[in-house]
């Protein structure tokens, strides 16, 4: 633990997602990193557990959550952030380049006329190093695009950074590019720029995909990333990163969730209003994605 603030992990089993709480130890003030809402999509079936889990471990521990922050628009859970939202009465935040997630799905979606792809959904968008402050803990805004066009980490007390998909443990290595709106050259950049971070911060993955032999870990170091990753370390040039990067990508198939996952995540975790008999739809495009 921290002598300034600590961290608590939550994993969700059935997306492999760690949601984590950062909490300011001398006030007791935290934020919530990447909440999950449980989807059945057999049934189409919404289900509040693993957020209420996190809840109840918050009021256990009498913490105050200012803010819920998403790392970015994520393609294989639905957030939970609107849920905690009205839960808790805090923020959620997200940063500022979801406007072009939101309106590259807008046109992939057809959505609704009203649905806005302004970021007016989000209570603030984060530009590249804003800094929040949680009692006396700093947590400073950093962007990292390619995954996704709006992608952060955030940086706590400049000791522990939360990456989002960026990158992974280092025997799983880093984010795919091929959404709309990734590029492979751009996260190299950023996983540079997580790079040049002190080798002892700490990195909380979002996900992790277990190797054979080991179970599900959530922490590891930026020393241990550039010795170790294994899509890109301080042996790997850029232009080998991209060939990689590209190659992966064309085999890979859709995450299981992304057509739920980011109708409702570009919503900061809302559904669509109901339609004239009082139920809720979310779109298929076919022979789209």
């Amino acid at each position: 633990m921290n002598s300034t603030f600590s961290v608590h992990e939550f994993l969700d089993e059935d997306s492999e997602t760690f949601t984590y709480v950062v909490a300011d130890n001398a006030t007791s003030y935290a934020v919530i990193i990447d909440p999950v809402l449980d989807f059945d999509y057999k049934s189409g079936r919404t289900d509040t557990r693993s957020a209420q889990r996190v809840l109840h471990w918050i009021e256990r521990q009498n913490l105050t959550v200012q803010w819920i922050l998403e790392t970015h628009a994520h393609a294989d859970h639905l957030s939970a952030a609107s849920f905690l939202r009205d839960k808790i009465g805090c923020k959620i935040g997200i940063g500022q380049h979801i406007t072009k997630v939101q309106d590259t799905f807008k046109t992939i979606f057809n959505l609704e006329a009203d649905f806005l792809p302004n970021g007016s959904q989000f209570d603030r968008l984060f530009n590249n190093n804003d800094l929040l402050q949680l009692g006396n803990t700093s947590i400073r805004i950093m962007h990292t695009p390619g995954h996704t066009p709006a992608d952060l980490a955030y940086i706590v007390n400049e000791q522990a950074a939360f990456v989002g998909d960026t990158m992974f443990m280092p025997d799983v290595g880093t984010a795919r590019c091929d959404f709309p709106g990734g590029d492979v050259n751009t996260l190299f950049d950023s996983i540079q720029t997580i790079f040049s971070l002190p080798d002892t911060t700490d990195i909380y993955v979002c996900h992790d995909y277990p190797t054979e032999g080991r179970d599900h870990q959530f922490k590891t170091q930026v020393s241990l990333q550039k010795q170790h990753n294994i899509h890109v370390n301080n042996k790997v040039s850029k232009a080998d990163f991209v060939a990689l990067r590209e190659k992966r990508d064309a085999t890979l198939p859709m995450p299981r969730l992304i057509i739920p996952a980011i109708q409702v995540n570009i919503r900061a975790g809302q559904m669509p209003a109901a339609e004239d008999n009082g139920t809720v739809y979310l779109k298929i495009p076919i022979n789209l994605l």
